[in-house]
């Protein structure tokens, strides 16, 4: 068995845990709860795996496409992201 190697800080313990990813791409975004993940037990590291990040991308496409609806939609008011 191949042990896994954190490439921040080497250490060797990591833990799967399933938390909320928010792709964006041309401010647009695409929040996806459950995403599966290891952190790094040590420094938090967060390692995802490319099959899911590129499921994820295709979903996100495929919404902006309009070939697939989202599950639902989420409003942010202007005032959180202007400067």
């Amino acid at each position: 068995m191949i042990e896994k190697k954190c490439n921040f800080c080497s250490s060797t313990s990591c833990e799967r845990k399933k938390i909320d990813y928010l792709y964006s791409y041309k401010g647009n975004y695409l929040l996806v709860p459950g995403t599966p993940v290891e952190i790094c037990s040590e420094c938090g590291m967060i390692y995802y795996d490319a099959k899911v990040l590129k499921s994820i991308e295709e979903h996100f496409f495929a919404i902006q496409s309009q070939k697939t609806l989202p599950d639902n939609y989420i409003e942010i008011p202007s005032w959180a992201y202007t400067g």
